[in-house]
């Protein structure tokens, strides 16, 4: 996999996927967003709306609430990955086995145009074109985006618009 050169000072934009669906999902989803305002050198550029999704994998457990942000970031990709995982920790996030109920989920998508693969980081986040419940949002706040081989994040997230998905009124 190409390697592209990533400069510590100059700052990088990244996307992030957050989802949800234990102990009051849509409030975890928005301390999430909070924490990544929070983040050491970053700033948060945007969010999505929330969306309430179907499980995928393991069927047995509620549905998620589901979301992207946009930052800005000097933080490395491994780095900041670091960050999210953190993030998760504090709200309290276990993995007792694949796909299992979550309290906070997060997912580095992109970084720039960053193609990379290590033991701990792939990216771009290698099944984001398979998942509606991430292009859905990640369109909302990034309609320009494409994923490399698999084209414009807007005409992706259209092949998932019947799979359930369900924008949220969170205005109230």
């Amino acid at each position: 996999m190409q390697k592209t050169p990533i400069h510590k000072t100059q700052s990088h934009i990244a996307y992030i996927a957050l989802g949800s669906n234990l102990q009051n999902p849509v409030m975890q989803v928005k301390q999430a967003f909070i924490a990544l305002s929070q983040l050491t050198n970053s700033s948060l550029i945007q969010v999505s709306s929330l969306y309430q999704s179907e499980p995928v994998g393991y069927e047995n457990q509620p549905d998620f609430i589901n979301a992207a942000a946009e930052i800005s970031t000097t933080l490395s990709p491994d780095e900041l990955l670091d960050a999210l995982l953190t993030i998760e920790n504090q709200a309290g996030r276990e993995r007792p086995f694949a796909n299992a109920p979550r309290i906070l989920d997060c997912d580095l998508l992109c970084y720039d145009n960053v193609e990379m693969q290590s033991h701990k980081l792939t990216l771009p986040h290698p099944r984001m074109h398979l998942r509606g419940f991430v292009l859905l949002p990640l369109a909302e706040i990034a309609p320009d985006l494409s994923i490399p081989n698999h084209g414009n994040v807007v005409k992706l997230a259209q092949k998932h618009l019947n799979q359930g998905i369900q924008k949220l009124d969170t205005s109230n």
